[in-house]
């Protein structure tokens, strides 16, 4: 079968054997490409792995799917109460990184890490999924809305700052967006988000850029004793501004993957809001390509120019 990795920095389409072993095979409808795609093709992170865990497809009777892209050990004390973002395998629990991800043609899962779509939601827009449901995870730890207040703000417009667009409206409170390109401000509009001038003293502030300066943005936009959910990865590392977020008491909670709730899965949830949602692909997704064409849609979500909110890969 065919599958995207990378070699020497650049990214390539490959013949590789189809997978086999324990698990579900299911055959890739879509793929997205995230941003730390683009940033793992650059650095020496990556192994000879299958890019992607953005990933929705079809099982071998037909039933349509999104993945949870990650194979934990199931037995730690993490993954018993349903923090399987932290389970004691650490990175290696990822597809797509440390394991062979979706942009191929089949992807084999642990069968736990199936979820099957809601009634109306194709596989070539599931792979919307994942984003979603890195949001859905992250507002769920700071107890959003009960917790942290209504009035909130969203530093950053790339897929993960608009996929909490309609997570947070699913509250009922329209969000402040805070972007820089003008596609995004129009995608933030559409979605429903306040494009935000500026304002400040919010209760939460979700930051989804991942860099210094967007942190220090959201700390200073927080009301004293507020919140600033942190869902964008820090690829450089960070400094923070301790002075002003020790004078306001500014709780900061990082936040990573999905998990579960007893017996509620983030990413189902996410499935459903996505399903909620149908304008939300076509807002989202602006550009597709096929597998073959993958080195040009890497280019093409890399490219800020180029007006890609997401980019997505349909084997």
């Amino acid at each position: 079968m065919r599958a995207v990795r990378c070699h020497h920095g650049s990214v390539v389409v490959l013949d590789v054997p189809t997978p086999e072993g324990e698990g579900i095979l299911v055959k890739v409808a879509s793929a997205g490409i995230c941003g730390s795609d683009l940033h793992l093709i650059g650095s020496n992170l990556l192994g000879d792995v299958t890019l992607g865990h953005e990933i929705a497809g079809l099982t071998s009777d037909g039933t349509p799917v999104a993945i949870e892209p990650v194979t934990v050990c199931g037995v730690c004390p993490a993954c018993i109460v349903g923090d399987t973002n932290l389970c004691v395998r650490g990175a290696t629990i990822l597809h797509g990184t440390a394991r062979d991800g979706g942009m191929a043609d089949e992807i084999l899962i642990p069968e736990a890490g199936l979820v099957r779509l809601p009634a109306g939601l194709e596989p070539r827009n599931a792979c919307l999924t994942e984003p979603i449901g890195v949001v859905v995870h992250g507002l769920r730890i700071v107890r959003f809305p009960r917790e942290t207040g209504r009035r909130v703000a969203i530093i950053g417009a790339g897929p993960i700052g608009l996929c909490a667009v309609p997570a947070i409206m699913a509250a009922g409170i329209q969000p402040i967006l805070f972007a820089r390109h003008e596609a995004q401000k129009a995608a933030g509009a559409e979605l429903g988000a306040k494009i935000g001038e500026n304002e400040d003293g919010f209760d939460l502030v979700v930051e989804c850029a991942g860099t210094e300066s967007a942190l220090e943005e959201a700390i200073t936009r927080c009301r004293p004793g507020g919140t600033v959910l942190m869902l964008g990865i820090y690829w450089d590392g960070m400094a923070v501004p301790g002075m002003l977020l020790g004078l306001k008491e500014v709780r900061l909670v990082p936040s990573y993957l999905y998990g579960r709730e007893g017996t509620v899965r983030d990413m189902d949830t996410a499935a459903a809001l996505l399903a909620s949602r149908p304008d939300l692909p076509d807002i989202l997704i602006t550009h597709r390509f096929p597998l073959d064409a993958a080195r040009e849609a890497f280019e093409v979500a890399s490219d800020r120019k180029s007006g890609a909110i997401k980019v997505v890969l349909e084997p």
